[in-house]
């Protein structure tokens, strides 16, 4: 019974510790910076993205550069 009792008192007083953060989330300010956050890593993947396609775009022109080069030497 003790045991029980102290795993209750355990989970009572960890809900009362994590409540301001749960809080937290509905505060304007936290909603603001999740939003920018949000943005930032949008954009970040977003240039990736491109300097993978460029860098795709790259490797290909050159394959066709030596390609032709090598029609050329037979």
């Amino acid at each position: 019974m003790s045991k029980s009792l102290g795993i209750a008192g355990a989970i009572i007083l960890s809900s009362f510790m994590l409540s301001p953060l749960a809080m937290a989330e509905e505060s304007p300010a936290f909603v603001a910076r999740n939003e920018a956050i949000q943005a930032n890593f949008e954009q970040h993947q977003e240039a990736v993205a491109l300097k993978a396609q460029q860098h795709q775009n790259t490797q290909q022109a050159q394959a066709a550069k030596a390609q032709t080069n090598e029609a050329k030497d037979s």
